[in-house]
């Protein structure tokens, strides 16, 4: 018999890894709300706790919903599909809910908007908490993170389509950023374990999507439902605007392996020279087993003095 649980879910990966694929999945089980974009404050906020006092009282909490909503409005105001956000009524929802710290008070807000859509069960997508997550597992002791992993090759091209959006400029970039998120998520799973850390794969997820949902319904202590297979469309959902097209569709099994073809044997090289043993580590094959050495040290700073100058360029 599945056990039922209210407690919180972690979604996180590298850029461009599939994780709003996978929130809009497991969103659509009937127990699970998550909102359709990413918080970004959860984090910030429990590291700026002492700054706002006593937390039972309830001018407190209208201190920390104003500082939230200041920097996240497009967040609270369009992706929040169970509760219209105003300052003013949460407050008063979560001095009734009996906050009295920073995690209870984050809690709460997203309590509040799993019950208007009649659920029970709250998480987030958001792939940069994979650097945190020992502070975000410290502080929801029943917490749980799912971490996708895909190949890091299709996610640097794929952050480099983007690289105004997200400030990757170079395949070296998009390299280290994916080999850090990839390991900063491994290092918090093995310390906390296989009840509270589910891993899998991308190209898993596009091939057999049944049986990879199946799999985290089960580490999420769930029924499986069907729902998560056949998930809502962004396109059809009344969720806001689209995140990307591949959310009208089906999930694309042939979204996989573009690297082979759309990426230069350079960049391949450069690629698997940082990132290598990771790729290795995650499952995946090198374009070659034994790749010619670089003067790596050189390459490396060229790339890196490359990026800087990106980034100033385009403010």
């Amino acid at each position: 018999m599945t056990q039922v649980t209210d407690s919180p879910i972690f979604i996180v990966g590298a850029a461009r890894s599939g994780t709003t694929l996978l929130q809009y999945m497991v969103r659509s089980h009937p127990r699970i709300s998550l909102p359709t974009g990413e918080s970004h404050f959860i984090v910030p906020m429990l590291q700026r706790a002492a700054e706002f006092g006593d937390l039972s009282r309830e001018e407190n909490i209208t201190r920390v919903l104003e500082a939230i909503y200041a920097r996240h409005r497009y967040f609270l105001d369009d992706e929040l599909h169970g509760v219209k956000f105003a300052v003013p009524s949460m407050a008063s929802a979560l001095v009734e809910r009996g906050v009295t710290d920073m995690t209870s008070l984050i809690d709460g807000i997203f309590q509040v908007n799993a019950a208007g859509e009649g659920k029970s069960r709250w998480g987030d997508k958001t792939p940069y908490y994979a650097l945190h997550l020992e502070r975000l597992l410290d502080a929801y002791p029943d917490a749980q993170v799912i971490h996708i992993v895909r190949d890091g090759r299709d996610c640097a091209l794929s952050m480099l389509e983007r690289k105004f959006d997200l400030r990757i400029f170079n395949i070296h970039e998009a390299a280290e950023i994916w080999m850090q998120y990839v390991c900063a998520a491994r290092e918090a799973g093995k310390k906390f374990g296989p009840e509270r850390y589910f891993e899998f794969r991308y190209e898993d997820l596009t091939k057999d999507p049944e049986t990879t949902m199946r799999a985290i319904c089960a580490f999420l202590n769930e029924e499986y439902s069907d729902e998560t297979v056949n998930y809502r469309k962004a396109a059809d959902s009344g969720d806001g605007p689209l995140k990307t097209p591949l959310l009208q569709q089906p999930v694309q099994s042939q979204n996989s392996e573009k690297w082979r073809s759309n990426m230069s044997s350079w960049d391949q090289r450069i690629f698997e020279s940082v990132a290598g043993d990771v790729l290795i580590d995650s499952g995946y094959s090198l374009s070659k087993p034994d790749p010619e050495p670089l003067l790596f040290p050189v390459v490396s700073t060229a790339y890196k003095v490359h990026g800087r100058l990106m980034r100033l360029r385009a403010g």
